[in-house]
């Protein structure tokens, strides 16, 4: 088959492809694995024109005004040049532009959307939005019941149009734990990891709080925090200068994305304390290393952990269920979450596994 994968969105800070392709690894890889079987061509939008080829995806490079991509006629020209069987488009927040689509291609060519966190509009733009769904044959959400919610608020007609498929997937694996730690110097102990903004939805006050009061029942246990934002800074460190267990967490900050396999390869478990999130990168990568999840009960986790038997879920805002689940650590055997989970990651959230999935809806159109 041949697929065409498009969004409405340009980047202006990239004037690379090559700085490009590696910026969004973590989903174009999905688009070499498809490749091996198919025909995939790429359109990206950066300060730059011209043609790149990488993983047997051929990428074009384009550059429209804001105009131009509110209505995007050349875009849609150069796409139907392509001749596609299926054309993916990136996010549900583009229906006008969905629905030219769907006139210049005809009916034969298969249009799906992938969802990207984004939550359905109200007013003008959810009229659009169920006018564009009549030109939609397939919607791909991280968990089923993110799709269902657009049913649910009329945004999207049914649910038989969505389908349970990862928007992106990790880029690491597993490697030899001594040397992962000899990068990251963590303490002996049972380790945990924390990878996300210090912002609210990240909930990482949720987090520590319940962390610090499991450290005084296991004062070998030791979490590490990784952040790139730091809005809750000053209330953690607060929190933290407060605590006579303080030492049990480090606010280790900013690291460059490639060496997260690092901190991966050396902790046990991954937490999350997020109330939402549209899939779910970072515990997606920690599974791919081997981590045991201990995140919240949100739609998109129950989907990434195989509701809960890879790792351990609690409600999202609850310290006492987070701790509650740190507790449980103590007696469940985390060597065998730990193959789980990267059985689990292998067979259904690697690069392999989503390209074989789209390649299966694709065909059932």
């Amino acid at each position: 088959m041949r697929f065409v994968f498009a969004s409405y969105v340009f980047t202006k800070e990239f004037n690379s492809p090559e700085a490009w392709i590696d910026r969004i690894k973590a989903y174009t890889g999905i688009l070499e694995a498809l490749a091996k079987n198919n025909q995939v061509t790429s359109i990206e939008q950066i300060d730059y024109d011209g043609e790149y080829s990488k993983g047997g995806v051929q990428y074009y490079f384009k550059r429209f005004s804001k105009l131009g991509l509110l209505f995007p006629r050349k875009l849609h020209g150069f796409i139907k040049n392509q001749k596609p069987d299926v054309v993916v488009i990136q996010s549900l927040h583009f229906p006008l532009q969905v629905i030219q689509l769907r006139l210049r291609l005809g009916r034969n060519t298969k249009i799906i959307i992938q969802n990207h966190a984004e939550k359905p509009h109200n007013g003008i733009k959810k009229y659009l939005q169920k006018l564009a769904d009549r030109c939609v044959d397939a919607y791909l959400f991280a968990s089923h019941d993110l799709g269902a919610d657009w049913v649910k608020g009329s945004n999207l007609a049914s649910v038989e149009k969505i389908y349970e498929v990862m928007e992106v997937s990790s880029v690491f694996s597993p490697m030899d734990r001594i040397e992962a730690i000899s990068k990251t110097g963590v303490a002996d102990g049972l380790i945990f990891l924390w990878v996300g903004r210090l912002n609210a939805n990240k909930d990482p006050l949720t987090v520590i709080k319940a962390f610090l009061r499991f450290s005084e029942i296991n004062p070998s246990a030791h979490l590490y925090m990784i952040y790139h934002t730091d809005e809750l800074l000053t209330e953690i460190k607060e929190i933290l200068d407060s605590s006579p267990r303080k030492d049990a967490v480090s606010l280790v900050g900013k690291v460059p994305h490639i060496e997260l396999q690092y901190w991966y390869n050396s902790a046990d478990v991954f937490l999350s304390g997020s109330h939402y999130e549209g899939s779910g990168t970072a515990v997606c990568e920690a599974m791919s290393c081997g981590c045991m999840p201990v995140v919240t009960d949100i739609f998109s986790f129950r989907m990434i952990t195989n509701n809960g038997q890879c790792g351990l879920l609690y409600e999202a805002g609850n310290d006492a269920g987070l701790l509650s689940a740190l507790k449980q650590t103590l007696q469940i055997n985390i060597p065998e979450k730990q193959k789980l989970s990267l059985e689990y990651f292998r067979a259904n959230l690697s690069f392999e596994a989503i390209a074989g999935k789209i390649q299966e809806i694709a065909a059932s159109l």
